[in-house]
């Protein structure tokens, strides 16, 4: 999941933020959640983030097993939608 906000202020930087609940499972499995959305975040927030904008990553139940390629297209979907 992606929530993007805008801050509204004159600095175009691209802040990024993650959030894993403990629903998710342990400290070891939210953990390798958030280095996936991290990688995710360096490849594609880079490129086709929001300037200006804050990025929060959310990590689901799915997001420890799914398909790496898979979760890159979602993401790259998402900010298409949200840059409209």
């Amino acid at each position: 999941m992606l929530l993007v906000h805008p801050r509204g202020d004159s600095d175009p930087a691209k802040r990024v933020g993650f959030t894993v609940t403990k629903k998710i499972g342990n400290s070891v499995v939210r953990n390798r959640c958030k280095r996936r959305l991290r990688a995710l975040a360096r490849e594609v927030l880079a490129a086709r983030g929001i300037a200006g904008a804050d990025h929060v990553l959310i990590g689901r139940d799915a997001t420890p097993d799914r398909d790496y390629a898979a979760m890159r297209t979602d993401l790259e979907a998402a900010l298409e939608r949200i840059a409209r």
